[in-house]
């Protein structure tokens, strides 16, 4: 364990940029350390190891689905999660409204766009907002979008980071220009991890993603 939380934390809560600590693939003892310092929101990769960790964790934890969420799974976190980070398609809007009906519930989303030059990454193409029509969104009543989420390329060439986090800056004003003007939720712009967050921050980042500057190097997925 990292002894780098309060002095990240401090750093984030200066610049009013919110922290999600990056749990996936950590044991419980891990996650409760940093739950006795004081942190509540957590993030998971994958439905099938963060359930276990809901069931066995303080209730209180505010979990982020922050991996690639396939439809057939959003069920199972439905009655719980805090925040979705990564809706890549309208179809899983669609799944994710429906579950959260059935919950009685709204569930709070951030829209991921792909703005990474890997493939391998998930998310909207940058001008897919361009062929949705001006009330796309009232399609789901039990879904509030509060932002945006993306991955820079995993590279050591800051400006090649930096550019791709102003895309995505860019594309989060353009939908709060068409879709959310003056909409109090539409405010995330989550975008920075580990080894990119200072100029994610720059670039404007409100939520940034952090896992192995706080909890050390992954154990073996």
């Amino acid at each position: 364990m990292s002894n780098l939380y309060p002095s990240i934390l401090n750093e984030l809560r200066a610049k009013e940029v919110q922290l999600v600590a990056v749990s996936k693939t950590q044991p419980e003892q891990a996650i409760l350390e940093l739950y006795r310092q004081g942190q509540r929101d957590f993030g998971e990769n994958r439905v099938q190891e963060l359930l276990p960790k809901y069931e066995a964790l303080p209730k209180d934890i505010r979990w982020h689905l922050i991996g690639h969420l396939q439809s057939n799974k959003v069920k199972y976190i439905a009655p719980f999660v805090h925040l979705i980070h990564s809706v890549d398609s309208l179809d899983l809007l669609n799944e994710i409204d429906k579950q959260a009906a059935k919950n009685h519930r709204s569930i709070d989303c951030l829209l991921q766009f792909h703005i990474a030059q890997e493939s391998s990454k998930y998310g909207l193409l940058p001008d897919a907002p361009d062929s949705w029509s001006q009330n796309q969104f009232e399609a789901w009543p039990n879904v509030r979008i509060c932002g945006v989420m993306g991955m820079a390329t995993f590279t050591e060439d800051m400006e090649q980071v930096r550019g791709e986090f102003q895309l995505l800056r860019r594309i989060f004003g353009r939908l709060r220009e068409r879709f959310f003007f003056e909409n109090e939720h539409f405010r995330h712009l989550s975008m920075g991890m580990s080894d990119d967050y200072p100029v994610a921050i720059e670039t404007g980042s409100t939520m940034v993603r952090i896992g192995t500057l706080l909890f050390g190097d992954r154990a073996p997925a």
